[in-house]
């Protein structure tokens, strides 16, 4: 039995990593696409490091692109089995593989104009909305807390990661010659003092842990509270200097927690009276999927639908849903809080809302959770003088701020309380993924000192036998 690490290994994004069964047969968890990785990011995408014919299961975490987006590629390109999710995974992905297919061909038709004028080759998508549509149907559905299984030897089950709604951390049970063997896989892990949703479950004793490692060296800002971080922000660019509030968020996860901090604003009547804009049609459907599960929904919230049936919405959202509506925001004047995918600043309609508005000195940028270094919202986090976007060199006038109190990713407390139910000393090997390489270092001394034995971070497409 082996594990070899095709994503997400001393990086963020792109998870992917292939078990090999004591049967032959291989099991796939996620199959993420990608992201914020320069011109290395195309072809890192065309390329799985492996067979998709040969797989012959797929486990999702979670419904974020970067451990879903590639999974309509491997379909097309031969996987011929079922995909297993939550129930609430199995609706965001739906919608959000149907996104990327069309962002997509909208990059490959903005790109294939240059490349005409140049006389070059044309591109295309890595697939269409046909193939989002197909690798979406192939997804089936398990609760949390029920053990399914997939042949003699191999269950999994999942339990809630609190990252996400539907998202999950999966447990192998894999049956050898009378033996055996536990793994889990973390996915990515939430907050325990998440503004939505429940916190990590406990889990079962594992012999093997994959574990995510994405803020590993660091804990976020638990002195100001995300709400009092936003309302400033809105104060001091809307209010004080008149300008616009550019917000970059994650269809999925942030657009929430920033529509419910809004709410909880109003419900103390602290909100400034403004128009705030909803500009990402993704947005408006994640967060009308995110509605339909409030059993997944922490105490506190519960008890807010208890007075607030919206604990979404407030005096003053506008949805932008067409792109002509989107458009004429930039010929909009007064002060105004825009809130639009996606979340690192790298595609979709907040790109063109920074190109818009990022030299006028009166207007705020706030990113909302982690950046991919090589992203738009990387780069603007470095408070450069000067970025291109859109192939088009942009002063940076406007004041680049981050919320670091809102990521969606636990930080090293959390995940040392994630692996909190774990017997140190019966876990053979910790492998560290999602995570840059010195996070991942400094994360690696904190559990070794914590009492496990083994911890690893694997290179990309590292085999490693268990």
């Amino acid at each position: 039995m082996n594990i070899t690490f095709h994503g997400a290994a001393q990086t963020v994004t792109g998870s992917k990593h292939v078990l090999q069964l004591p049967n032959r047969k291989k099991l796939l968890l996620d199959c993420g696409m990608f992201q914020g990785m320069g011109k290395e990011t195309m072809q890192l995408n065309q390329d799985f490091g492996f067979d998709p014919a040969s797989i012959d299961y797929v486990i999702l975490s979670h419904a974020h692109i970067d451990h879903s987006g590639l999974l309509p590629k491997l379909v097309k390109d031969g996987y011929a089995g079922n995909i297993y999710a939550t129930p609430a995974t199995r609706d965001l992905t739906r919608v959000l593989l149907e996104d990327s297919a069309a962002i997509q061909q909208m990059d490959v038709d903005h790109e294939n104009k240059r490349r005409i004028l140049l006389g070059l080759p044309y591109l295309k998508p890595l697939y269409s909305h046909e193939d989002a549509l197909a690798a979406a149907d192939r997804i089936q559905t398990a609760e949390y807390g029920n053990w399914i299984k997939l042949d003699e030897q191999v269950s999994f089950c999942f339990t809630d990661a609190g990252h996400i709604i539907g998202s999950a951390a999966v447990h192998l049970r894999i049956q050898d010659n009378g033996k055996t063997s536990t793994i889990t896989f973390s996915g990515d892990v939430g907050r325990y003092r998440d503004l939505i949703l429940r916190s990590p479950e406990n889990f079962p004793q594992a012999d093997y842990i994959i574990l995510e490692s994405t803020y590993g060296n660091s804990l976020h800002d638990q002195y100001h509270s995300s709400e009092s971080a936003l309302l400033n922000a809105i104060e001091q660019t809307c209010l004080k200097k008149k300008g616009v509030l550019i917000l970059p968020a994650f269809s999925v996860g942030r657009t929430q927690e920033l529509l419910y901090t809004l709410n909880q604003l109003e419900l103390e009547n602290r909100l400034p009276n403004l128009d705030y804009f909803l500009d990402s049609p993704l947005s408006i459907k994640a967060t009308s999927i995110v509605k339909s599960y409030p059993s997944y929904f922490n105490k506190r919230i519960q008890k807010v639908l208890e007075k607030d049936e919206d604990p979404f919405a407030f005096n003053g959202l506008k949805v932008i849903k067409s792109v002509e509506e989107s458009k004429m925001l930039n010929f909009r004047k007064g002060p105004m809080v825009i809130i639009s995918a996606s979340g690192m600043a790298e595609a979709g309609r907040v790109k063109h809302h920074i190109s818009n508005h990022i030299e006028n000195s009166r207007n705020t940028i706030l990113l909302t959770g982690y950046c991919e270094p090589n992203s738009l919202g990387g780069r603007l986090l470095k408070r450069p003088e000067e970025v291109t976007i859109f192939g088009q060199a942009h002063q940076v006038n406007a004041e680049i701020l981050q919320l670091r109190s809102m990521s969606a990713h636990g930080d090293y407390e959390d995940l040392c309380q994630f692996l909190a139910c774990q017997n140190a000393a019966a876990v053979s090997k910790i492998f560290l993924v999602h995570g840059e390489p010195d996070v991942q270092t400094a994360f690696k001394s904190r559990l070794l000192k914590k009492g496990f034995r083994d911890v690893v971070i694997p290179k990309m497409h590292e085999q490693i036998g268990l």
